[in-house]
């Protein structure tokens, strides 16, 4: 129903009435920029309905480029490590700029590329910065690895601060952006993410990344904004269909 309203013929729009603030947002985001994005999901056969949904609601930047990459049925560290290979060889994707993890239990919201595009246009300091998510379970920590400012090299969950950028030693994957050409180092050890469980000890490929990156001055940090939900769908650390 239209509203009894005097009417001028100034019809700029809001985004016009203030310029300066309008440009200052744009350069923000970075969108005026290439900011093409490859999307790496491992994954089993089938994922839940409902991390399904949380992925097609993901806003990418207008008009920008996306790759959508399934690894199906390896073990997690080898199909990020096969994936990124089969990139850095490709004519065109070797030179995007933005690759995404993200994983087949996490469910990110709608702004959440967008936000860690901005997070990543306004801190060229790191190689990746990832969203908040906790481990499953009712004393589960924070996805948020050592503390940096610790002399000895760490990766005790921190806890979060709210609403910041927080620096970290190491990142898990479930909902991660990095930048593609960190992946051309030709220091990083190969492959890059590599499951152990022996006699060289126990660690998961994150972290066993991060080790290695933190040796050439690659920064990672979670951006605590960005809240991820970490799904349970067949209740192995609590009840059935529970979002931690």
């Amino acid at each position: 129903m239209a509203k009894a309203q005097v009417v001028s013929t100034d019809f700029r729009g809001r985004h016009n009435s203030d310029l300066g603030k309008s440009i200052a947002r744009v350069k923000q985001g970075g969108s005026w920029k290439k900011q093409r994005t490859i999307v790496v999901l491992p994954s089993a056969d089938l994922i839940p309905a409902k991390v399904a949904l949380s992925h097609w609601s993901l806003v990418f930047p207008p008009n920008q480029a996306v790759y959508r990459h399934l690894a199906l049925g390896q073990e997690v560290g080898d199909a990020y490590s096969q994936a990124i290979s089969d990139f850095m060889i490709h004519g065109d994707l070797k030179d995007w700029e933005w690759l995404l993890t993200i994983e087949h239990d996490n469910m990110p919201p709608a702004d959440g590329v967008i936000k860690l595009i901005e997070d990543m246009e306004a801190h060229p300091e790191y190689a990746a910065i990832g969203g908040l998510y906790w481990c499953k379970g009712e004393g589960g920590c924070a996805h948020i690895w050592g503390d940096p400012r610790d002399v000895q090299i760490n990766y005790r969950p921190q806890v979060p601060i709210p609403d910041t950028i927080q620096e970290c030693c190491g990142l898990s994957m479930g909902f991660t952006l990095w930048r593609l050409k960190t992946f051309k180092d030709d220091r990083l050890k190969k492959p890059w993410f590599r499951t152990i469980a022996g006699k060289e000890g126990v660690g998961t490929q994150d972290l066993q990344f991060w080790t290695d990156a933190r040796k050439y001055g690659y920064r990672c940090a979670v951006d605590t904004r960005v809240l991820v939900g970490h799904y349970d769908y067949d209740g192995k650390f609590g009840a059935a269909d529970t979002v931690w």
